[in-house]
C-alpha cells in the first residue's frame, strides 16, 4: 500500500476467525474419513466432482459432509470455463427433483390436507440442487466461494439459458442468507484495514477512484461518508457501499463533490445528505435486493448522528438515457427542437456552451429526461431506467434533473453529461415505495411533472 497512513488501525473481530478455524480443523479431520477412490476419476474432473456432489447428498456425518463440501469446492476451483458450465448441466441433469416422489406427496395431500402432508410435499418438490448449495454451504469460506461460483453461472448462462432454473436456486437461497437481518452497516473510515480500502477502490462502479489521494479525499473530510453492508460468512469482502457528500445545498453537478480543491464543512453546518455513489461489489449477489435496506438505514444514522440534516438527496446517473433517446429519433417518435432538427447538429450544440442553439438543447434535454425517468416504459411495462428503478423503488422521489452535470466521456456517452436528484424524504419513503410497487406510481416534483408533461413526443408508444 502507498500510502502508510491508511489502515493502520486494524480491528478484526475474532468471532469469524476463529468460526472459519473450527471448520478447516473440522474439514482436516473428516478427509480421513473419506475415500477418495469413490469419485475421483483420472482425467475427468467434471466427472469426479459431481460424483463428489452425490456423495456429499447422501452424507450424514458432520465432519465427513464439511470435508467432502470443502473438497468438492477445491475439485471446481479447478475447472476451466467449459468444465465449470459442463458441471452446472450436469447439477441441472442429475440433481433434478424426485417426480415420482413428488407425485405421491401431493396425491397425499390431496386426500388428506394437513401442515405436515403439505411439509412432506414441500420436501418431496424441493430440487436436490438447492440441498446441494446448502451443503456446500458448510466448508470454510463456503458462503463466498457460492458467490465466485454464481458469477460463473451467470457467465454461462450467455450461451446457454437454461442454465436459468439452477440460476433460480441461487437466487432463492441468497435470498435467505443475505436478508436484512443477516447483514452489519458499517461506517468506513480512513483507518479501516488497507486490504478493504483497496478493495472500496477496485468496487467504485459510478465515479472510478484512481488513487489513494482521491480514496482520502472522499472518506477523512469531516463532510465526507461511506457506508458500507457487510455479511457475517463473508469476511472482510463488502457487499454493497454509498459514498455520501454533506453539503449546505442539494447539488446540481458532481464536480461541486469531487472537486480536489474545494472548501470543507463543518459537519455541524452541513442540512444536506448526498447519496453520490452506490457500488454492488459482489456480481453473484445480482439481484439479491441489498441498496434499499442500505439507503434506509444510512439515513437513519445520518439523522441521529448530524442534528441539522433535513435533506436527503441522490446525484445519480441515467445509465439508458442516451440509447432511448436516440432510439425515440430514429423511430420518428421525438420531436427534436427547431434549432437543432437532426442529432448531429444537436450533439454539437449541447457540448459547446458558446453555441447560439445551446439554451434550446438543454431545455430539450431536460423534458425529454423527465418524461424518460417519469413516463417511459420498456416492453414488459417497467420504468427503463435501472438507476430510477432503483430509487424509486426504495421510496425515494423524482426531484430536479440536472443538465451536464458530468461531463466525464462514460456520462456523456451514457447519459449526454445529464444527472438526477431523488429526495429522501424520510416521513414519505414507505408510503412511496408502496405507491411504487403496487400501483407503479411515481414521486416527482412540480418541476419534473410540468417538464414530463412538455416533452416534446410525437407519440408515447413505449
Amino acid at each position: 500500500m502507498n500510502d502508510m497512513s491508511a489502515g493502520k488501525n486494524i480491528d478484526k473481530s475474532p468471532k469469524g476467525f476463529l468460526f472459519s478455524e473450527l471448520l478447516t480443523s473440522i474439514a482436516e479431520r473428516g478427509m480421513s474419513l473419506i475415500d477418495t477412490r469413490r469419485y475421483r476419476r483420472e482425467g475427468d474432473t467434471v466427472e469426479s466432482l459431481l460424483k463428489l456432489c452425490g456423495l456429499l447428498l447422501t452424507s450424514k456425518g458432520e465432519a465427513s459432509g464439511i470435508a467432502m463440501a470443502r473438497e468438492a469446492l477445491a475439485l471446481y476451483r479447478k475447472l476451466d470455463e467449459a468444465q465449470k458450465s459442463a458441471f452446472f448441466s450436469g447439477v441441472l441433469e442429475r440433481l433434478e427433483g424426485d417426480l415420482d416422489k413428488a407425485i405421491t406427496a401431493a396425491a397425499n395431500f390431496v386426500d388428506a390436507p394437513s401442515y405436515t402432508s403439505l411439509a412432506v410435499l414441500n420436501t418431496a418438490t424441493r430440487p436436490r440442487c438447492s440441498v446441494l448449495l446448502e451443503r456446500l454451504n458448510q466448508a470454510p469460506g463456503g458462503t463466498l466461494s457460492l458467490v465466485r461460483m454464481r458469477e460463473d453461472l451467470l457467465d454461462a448462462m450467455a450461451s446457454d439459458p437454461g442454465l436459468a432454473a439452477l440460476d433460480w436456486q441461487f437466487v432463492k437461497l441468497f435470498s435467505a442468507w443475505f436478508n436484512r437481518g443477516f447483514l452489519e452497516l458499517r461506517r468506513i473510515d480512513w483507518n479501516a484495514p488497507a486490504d478493504l480500502l483497496e478493495k472500496i477502490m477496485r468496487y467504485e462502479a459510478v465515479h472510478r477512484l484512481d488513487s489513494w489521494d482521491e480514496l482520502r479525499r472522499r472518506i477523512l473530510p469531516e463532510d465526507r461518508c461511506l457506508y458500507g453492508f457487510f455479511h457475517p460468512r463473508l469476511e472482510g469482502e463488502p457487499l454493497i457501499f454509498v459514498e455520501v457528500a454533506l453539503t449546505d445545498a442539494v447539488p446540481e453537478s458532481i464536480g461541486t463533490i469531487l472537486e480536489r480543491e474545494r472548501e470543507e464543512l463543518s459537519a455541524d453546518q452541513a442540512t444536506t445528505a448526498v447519496f453520490y455513489s452506490i457500488s454492488n461489489c459482489q456480481r453473484g449477489l445480482r439481484g439479491i435486493p441489498l441498496g434499499s435496506f442500505l439507503i434506509k438505514q444510512v439515513v437513519t444514522d445520518l439523522k441521529s448522528r448530524f442534528a441539522r440534516l433535513k435533506t436527503f438527496v441522490t446525484l445519480s446517473p441515467l445509465p439508458a438515457y442516451a440509447e432511448w433517446l436516440k432510439a425515440r429519433h430514429e423511430a420518428g417518435e421525438l420531436a427534436m427542437p427547431a434549432a437543432c432538427p437532426d442529432w448531429d447538429t444537436f450533439r454539437a450544440a449541447l457540448d459547446d456552451p458558446a453555441s447560439d442553439q445551446n439554451a434550446e438543447a438543454r431545455r430539450f434535454v431536460e423534458s425529454t429526461a423527465a418524461y424518460f425517468l417519469s413516463k417511459a416504459r420498456n416492453d414488459s411495462g417497467r420504468i427503463v431506467d435501472p438507476v430510477a428503478r432503483f430509487h424509486l423503488g426504495n421510496g425515494a422521489s423524482l426531484e430536479r434533473v440536472n443538465v451536464l452535470a458530468d461531463p466525464s466521456p462514460e456520462a456523456k456517452a451514457n447519459a449526454l453529461g445529464t444527472m438526477v436528484n431523488y429526495l429522501y424524504a424520510f416521513n414519505r419513503i414507505e408510503e412511496n415505495h408502496e405507491k411504487f410497487v403496487n400501483s407503479g406510481t411515481i414521486s416527482t416534483s412540480q418541476r419534473i411533472s410540468r417538464l414530463a408533461n412538455a416533452a416534446p413526443m410525437v407519440h408515447d408508444s413505449r
